[in-house]
């Protein structure tokens, strides 16, 4: 393309020639306002709500924890890149997002300092080292729930804390509960059936209703599938997430969990299946991701499709009764694959012979 000009005389120009003179750009020739941290604190802020409920279920101890594990990443971000000569990039958000995730998938009633350990794995070994941001293989968040887990086994599946009862004014100002609990529905679901589950924590319906509004034990962001629900579906409704991934992990996990669920899972109960647990968390705000996820749409489907099967696989036949972190973990490195096999075709058949 070549750039014109309004007829004038030689040597003179004025604001109205100017502004109708065509510029040269290299392609795309697409505008938007959009940028990566609008996208990261958008996201943030569709994370705040399940974060204000927990705080109401289990106690400020839940805030605490998330505020420590955001301080570690943010700061373990800012100067390992300092170290390391880089610009530093706290400020997009994506540190702040992976330390609010990496809070939610623990449970709220380990110690302070665990944050911490795995704010460094998830921010300087699994983001940092390989590159900063856009260049990480696996997600940040659940690598550092995985070094914890590893690390810290019985406090990672232990620390569970019982939901607020008594509403009054010094219970509610302290950690939140006066014991731990020794299992989450989804283990005793797992070890000892649904009849076990239900004479503990209540009827079915009630134990839907406490899954969907956020009143079971579980891990920080597990606190409602409703509201993760709400944030995942505006973030779709911005067009900063599609909507393939999530509805395939969701539809698979639902699906398998019908086919082949018995007493051991959910007694093939796909409503059980999806509100429980980390799936509404793991499928909206951590499939999603765009650096460890695919770009195209069929490699999307193929990547939640992996994602629900080996949630339902790990839950089925493995020792752990929550599979949506392995899950993910294990699709993110076949994201490369899943791009390379879907890669859009430059021209139609026959276009060119």
């Amino acid at each position: 393309m070549m750039s014109t000009q309004s007829e004038c005389p030689r040597g003179k120009s004025s604001p109205a020639n100017d502004a109708r003179r065509l510029l040269v750009s290299v392609s795309p020739h697409i505008r938007t306002d959009t940028t990566v941290a609008r996208i990261m604190w958008t996201v943030v802020a569709c994370l705040m709500p399940p974060l204000i409920l927990s705080v109401f279920v289990f106690g400020f101890q839940t805030l605490i924890i998330t505020l420590i594990s955001v301080i570690c990443c943010v700061a373990t971000e800012a100067v390992s890149e300092k170290l390391l000569g880089r610009p530093i990039t706290v400020r997009d958000g994506s540190a702040v997002i992976t330390g609010v995730l990496l809070a939610y998938v623990i449970p709220p009633g380990v110690p302070l300092w665990m944050p911490a350990f795995g704010a460094v794995m998830a921010i300087f070994v699994t983001k940092v080292i390989m590159g900063g941001i856009g260049f990480n293989i696996f997600n940040p968040a659940l690598i550092g729930r995985a070094f914890l887990v590893a690390t810290y086994p019985v406090a990672m599946t232990t620390a569970w804390l019982e939901p607020i009862r008594d509403w009054g004014i010094f219970r509610y100002m302290g950690s939140g509960v006066d014991a731990v609990s020794s299992a989450t529905p989804l283990y005793v679901l797992k070890h000892y059936g649904m009849a076990a589950m239900l004479e503990q924590f209540g009827s079915r319906v009630s134990v839907y209703s406490d899954f969907l509004l956020g009143w079971m034990p579980g891990c920080i962001g597990e606190t409602s599938a409703l509201l993760l629900l709400i944030g995942g579906l505006y973030l779709i409704w911005k067009r900063y997430i599609n909507w393939h991934i999530p509805v395939s992990v969701i539809v698979t996990t639902g699906v398998l969990t019908w086919a082949f669920g018995g007493e051991r899972l959910f007694t093939g109960d796909p409503l059980l299946a999806v509100l429980s647990g980390g799936l509404m968390l793991g499928a909206f705000f951590m499939a999603t991701d765009y650096v460890t996820s695919p770009n195209q749409r069929s490699g999307q489907i193929v990547f939640g499709i992996g994602v629900g099967a080996l949630t339902v696989l790990i839950r089925l036949k493995g020792g752990y009764p929550e599979g949506v972190c392995y899950a993910i973990l294990l699709m993110n490195p076949l994201t490369p694959a899943l791009d390379q096999w879907f890669k859009p075709k430059r021209f139609s058949e026959g276009a060119v012979q």
